[in-house]
């Protein structure tokens, strides 16, 4: 049997179970939070006096932290590039009823995501501080572009990658969090917090897919996992450009500016690798193929391998000027 068919059998297999990760791992429409529970009311009498009040929090805040916040609200805005994406991943069916699992938890993943650009986009233009209409231009080249994450269609090499990716969001929005509540902004604090929640949730989501699979298919998802590994986890917005600009030029200069900051580093990556590693059990897997006991082998070696080379690692300490944010020191 090929390794498709292989996978196609597993996900098939594994589909019944579905409905009941979304019962434990995501929210209902009309008990989870909302954007306008954390922005000003435009019926009540008090919004524009609550818009002041954003207005002038916001000007604590530092130029990097601006682009990072910017940069962070445009990868969640490019939604219908991730939710394309894996409707289209062997084993979700979208075309066989709206009772398939899959393409049922794809689509109830995605409304949940769908808030979180919502949310941080409304908050951006409340601010006063970024040019919205560049953000704009920026998101719509990003949506267009679209992106190559490596995984192809494959279910297992993509439910590695969001078992990666989800944890390293809530790591990057948890941290934009505290960054903001340092300077007294209590509100951008708890939008951050709350999505960073949102992500963890559906990391652990993934994770379990992921860890469900091994026990069916433990030398497919190892080779997967690998392979994801060698080619390298890339962020969904590695094709980020600016007006004008070429694709991916804007994201090596948002990632050097994440890395200053401390709220995504080389270390992180390290981190995530070192956790999946343990919760899939990768050193306890036994009775493996040849070639899967080697890949096995180079996912246990690789966070060490991986943290000699960080520390090699150098990053720019120039402040790239972005068209998102106006460079003038202080905001």
């Amino acid at each position: 049997m090929s390794i498709k068919n292989v996978r196609l059998e597993v996900m098939q297999s594994i589909e019944p179970k579905v409905e009941g990760f979304i019962d434990e791992f995501l929210i209902p429409s009309e008990k989870i939070w909302q954007p306008t529970d954390f922005l000003p009311d435009s019926q009540s009498d008090n919004f524009f006096d609550e818009i002041e009040q954003i207005r002038g929090e916001a000007k604590e805040l530092g130029y990097d932290f601006w682009v990072t916040l910017v940069a962070d609200t445009i990868t969640e805005e490019a939604l219908p590039t991730y939710e394309s994406w894996l409707m289209d991943v062997e084993g979700i069916d979208q075309h066989n009823g709206k009772d398939n699992g899959w393409s049922k938890w794809v689509r109830a993943w995605t409304a949940e995501e769908n808030r979180h650009g919502d949310v941080l986009n409304k908050y951006l233009y409340l601010s006063g501080r970024v040019n919205m209409r560049e953000i704009e231009i920026t998101t719509q080249h990003l949506i267009s572009d679209g992106f190559d994450i490596g995984t192809d269609r494959d279910p297992y090499k993509n439910f590695v990658y969001t078992s990666f990716q989800e944890l390293a969001t809530n790591i990057s929005h948890k941290r934009v969090g505290k960054m903001a509540r340092k300077k007294g902004n209590a509100l951008l604090a708890k939008m951050c917090t709350i999505i960073a929640g949102d992500e963890m949730r559906h990391h652990l989501a993934y994770r379990e897919f992921v860890k469900t699979i091994i026990g069916q298919d433990p030398d497919g998802m190892v080779l997967a996992f690998a392979d994801m590994m060698k080619k390298k986890i890339v962020m969904p917005a590695h094709f980020l450009r600016e007006s004008g600009g070429n694709i991916g030029e804007a994201f090596e200069q948002f990632s050097n500016c994440a890395q200053r900051l401390g709220v995504y580093t080389a270390q992180d990556y390290i981190d995530i690798l070192k956790k999946l590693n343990d919760y899939w059990e990768i050193g306890n897997l036994r009775g493996l193929s040849d070639q899967a006991e080697k890949a096995r082998v180079y996912l246990m070696k690789l966070p060490e391998r991986l943290q000699r080379i960080s520390e090699r690692m150098q990053f720019s300490q120039d402040q790239y000027t972005f068209k998102w944010v106006q460079a003038n020191g202080m905001l």
